[in-house]
């Protein structure tokens, strides 16, 4: 039995932009997940969970179809494509990351399958697949089976990152740095309380919208477009403010990861609490419950709080003053009977 591991990641600034040239600053959490694999001949998976009371059994010939163990499924698929597998796999999973959180479930189970196999694979005449290969790998699960058509944010920050840092990633060359998280504040995570699920096409429908945009402009990368450009443009809404809320976020991920260096609390809460307002207004990803929640956050005395994940539910991340974070927390928990804390970094 081959066992690996990944963690859950919350994303501090810089949403929707991975597939659109920018950067951004993920950290990995201290919740996550762990797999064991057991190679097995044939073409069988079998797939237990422990958030699951029934074992899934699926096929090598199975497409997706919207079931929990499609992530697993499709890992196992590509693993046999890497090489790293010749049959099928009995897999035991055992996570803390909650489900439609945003904190990218799915990345961390494909990445860990992948590194279990990885592990099972090993082969003296050829070398093994690096962290970052695993990464590309685990998007291409998401992208070409599951039909997420997401960036590569989470499989890199969830393959490669360890909690208590960030990730400063540039997703168009996948070169990245570690930057230190504040010594003084604390960066909270907080479940909305609203679930949702990436394949449920309001993700799809936001990329395709990015796609016309990229058309109109003649690039792919709407990230490093000028945003006055994309401001006086004759680009239809609402993919304008689709195109200008890539390129302002990047430069807002741009001024968070100075901000970190330089431990430079109200600059970084200025990016988040700017970036929230971009993804509620220009990208349309938000709901009025998190946007309530967000605005609750800073009132009661988060430096910065935004929106993080894919959009439409999971958690916000916010930056609190570890002195005050308790308090804080149990303020803002006591406005919103639905929220819940999912952890700290």
């Amino acid at each position: 039995m081959f066992t690996a591991s990944a963690p859950g990641r919350v994303n501090l600034i810089g949403e929707h932009i991975d597939y659109n040239g920018g950067m951004v600053l993920p950290a990995a959490l201290a919740i996550g997940l762990e797999v064991d694999l057991e190679p097995r001949a044939g073409d069988v998976v079998t797939i237990r969970a422990d958030h699951y009371e029934e074992a899934a059994k699926r096929q090598m010939d199975e497409s997706a179809n919207g079931h929990w163990s499609d992530p697993a499924l499709g890992a196992v698929l590509q693993a046999r494509s890497m090489g790293l597998l010749s049959g099928g796999a009995d897999l035991a999973i055992r996570s803390t990351i909650p489900e439609g959180s945003g904190l990218s479930s799915s990345a961390a189970l494909i990445v860990a399958i992948l590194k279990a196999a990885r592990a099972a694979g090993a082969d003296g005449n050829r070398p093994d697949p690096s962290d970052t290969e695993i990464a590309v790998a685990a998007r291409a699960v998401e992208n070409d089976f599951m039909g997420v058509p997401c960036g590569i944010m989470d499989q890199m920050a969830v393959a490669l990152a360890a909690p208590g840092t960030a990730m400063a990633l540039n997703t168009k060359t996948l070169t990245h740095s570690i930057v230190d998280l504040p010594r003084s504040h604390g960066v909270v995570v907080v479940h909305s309380g609203r679930t949702r699920r990436l394949t449920d096409g309001r993700y799809a429908a936001l990329k395709e919208e990015c796609d016309t945009a990229k058309a109109h402009f003649g690039t792919d990368d709407l990230c490093l477009l000028d945003p006055a450009e994309i401001a006086r443009s004759n680009l239809a809404e609402p993919y304008r403010r689709r195109a200008y809320h890539c390129a302002t976020e990047h430069r807002r991920v741009l001024s968070a990861i100075a901000a970190l260096q330089a431990q430079d609390i109200p600059a970084l809460g200025r990016a988040m609490n700017d970036s929230h307002i971009s993804m509620r207004d220009d990208f349309e990803m938000s709901l009025p419950a998190i946007d309530t929640l967000v605005a609750d956050a800073c009132e009661l005395g988060a430096k910065g709080a935004r929106l993080t994940g894919g959009g439409f539910g999971g958690c916000i991340v916010a930056v609190v003053d570890k002195t005050r974070q308790d308090a804080w927390l149990s303020q803002l928990l006591d406005r919103h009977s639905g929220a819940r804390f999912i952890g700290a970094v």
